[in-house]
Protein backbone atom coordinates (compact mmCIF):
# COMPACT_ATOMS: atom_id res chain seq x y z
CA UNK A 1 0.00 0.00 0.00
CA UNK A 2 1.81 3.33 -0.44
CA UNK A 3 -1.02 6.29 -0.02
CA UNK A 4 -4.38 6.90 0.93
CA UNK A 5 -6.47 9.75 1.47
CA UNK A 6 -10.16 9.87 2.43
CA UNK A 7 -13.49 11.84 4.47
CA UNK A 8 -14.46 9.91 6.57
CA UNK A 9 -16.57 12.40 7.89
CA UNK A 10 -16.74 16.20 6.65
CA UNK A 11 -13.62 17.85 7.42
CA UNK A 12 -11.49 15.28 8.44
CA UNK A 13 -8.94 14.01 5.97
CA UNK A 14 -7.45 10.42 6.85
CA UNK A 15 -3.66 9.63 5.47
CA UNK A 16 -3.02 6.21 5.30
CA UNK A 17 0.15 4.29 4.49
CA UNK A 18 3.47 5.78 2.89
CA UNK A 19 3.74 9.77 2.37
CA UNK A 20 7.14 9.55 0.40
CA UNK A 21 8.71 10.48 -2.77
CA UNK A 22 7.23 7.46 -3.97
CA UNK A 23 3.40 8.29 -3.68
CA UNK A 24 4.29 12.14 -3.45
CA UNK A 25 2.63 13.37 -6.83
CA UNK A 26 -0.30 11.22 -6.26
CA UNK A 27 -0.59 11.92 -2.74
CA UNK A 28 -0.55 15.56 -3.41
CA UNK A 29 -3.28 15.65 -6.04
CA UNK A 30 -5.28 13.50 -4.18
CA UNK A 31 -5.32 15.63 -1.05
CA UNK A 32 -5.94 18.66 -3.22
CA UNK A 33 -8.80 17.18 -5.00
CA UNK A 34 -10.28 15.87 -1.42
CA UNK A 35 -9.55 19.63 -0.27
CA UNK A 36 -11.81 21.33 -2.82
CA UNK A 37 -14.26 18.97 -3.10
CA UNK A 38 -15.09 19.18 1.24
CA UNK A 39 -17.74 20.70 1.92
CA UNK A 40 -16.39 21.43 5.61
CA UNK A 41 -15.27 25.10 6.07
CA UNK A 42 -11.90 24.29 8.38
CA UNK A 43 -10.23 20.75 7.79
CA UNK A 44 -8.42 18.36 9.80
CA UNK A 45 -5.49 16.28 8.42
CA UNK A 46 -5.24 12.73 10.52
CA UNK A 47 -1.71 11.77 9.99
CA UNK A 48 -1.79 9.37 12.49
CA UNK A 49 -1.85 6.43 10.13
CA UNK A 50 1.21 7.64 7.98
CA UNK A 51 3.70 4.77 8.67
CA UNK A 52 6.61 5.56 6.56
CA UNK A 53 6.92 9.65 5.61
CA UNK A 54 10.51 11.77 4.09
CA UNK A 55 10.56 15.15 2.97
CA UNK A 56 8.78 14.67 -0.15
CA UNK A 57 5.82 14.21 2.26
CA UNK A 58 6.43 16.98 4.40
CA UNK A 59 6.30 19.32 0.63
CA UNK A 60 3.08 17.70 0.46
CA UNK A 61 1.52 18.85 3.38
CA UNK A 62 3.10 22.54 3.34
CA UNK A 63 1.06 21.87 -0.18
CA UNK A 64 -2.30 21.08 1.69
CA UNK A 65 -1.68 23.72 4.39
CA UNK A 66 -0.68 26.72 1.29
CA UNK A 67 -4.10 25.34 -0.56
CA UNK A 68 -6.07 26.48 2.70
CA UNK A 69 -3.97 29.66 2.81
CA UNK A 70 -4.81 30.53 -0.82
CA UNK A 71 -8.14 29.50 -0.22
CA UNK A 72 -9.37 31.18 2.68
CA UNK A 73 -10.10 27.69 4.06
CA UNK A 74 -8.21 26.67 7.75
CA UNK A 75 -6.74 23.68 7.15
CA UNK A 76 -4.25 21.87 10.35
CA UNK A 77 -2.51 18.75 10.98
CA UNK A 78 -2.61 16.62 13.74
CA UNK A 79 -0.72 13.58 15.29
CA UNK A 80 1.93 13.73 12.65
CA UNK A 81 5.41 10.94 12.89
CA UNK A 82 7.91 11.53 14.44
CA UNK A 83 10.25 11.40 11.66
CA UNK A 84 8.10 13.91 9.76
CA UNK A 85 7.92 15.65 12.49
CA UNK A 86 12.27 15.40 12.81
CA UNK A 87 12.31 16.46 9.31
CA UNK A 88 10.11 19.47 9.40
CA UNK A 89 12.41 21.01 12.88
CA UNK A 90 15.69 20.28 10.43
CA UNK A 91 14.02 22.29 7.38
CA UNK A 92 12.46 24.75 9.75
CA UNK A 93 9.28 24.70 9.22
CA UNK A 94 8.35 22.59 12.11
CA UNK A 95 5.81 25.56 13.94
CA UNK A 96 3.82 25.06 11.02
CA UNK A 97 3.24 21.41 11.23
CA UNK A 98 2.84 20.89 15.14
CA UNK A 99 -0.62 19.34 16.49
CA UNK A 100 -3.72 22.49 16.25
CA UNK A 101 -1.57 24.14 14.01
CA UNK A 102 -3.44 25.86 11.26
CA UNK A 103 -2.39 28.29 8.34
CA UNK A 104 -5.41 30.57 7.13
CA UNK A 105 -5.60 33.14 4.23
CA UNK A 106 -5.88 37.29 5.48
Amino acid sequence: MRVGISEPQAGRVVVTGELTFASAREARQLGILLLESSRAERIVVDCSAVTRSDSAGLAVLLDWLAWGRRNSRPVSLEKLPASLLAIARISEVDGMLQPGAALTGS
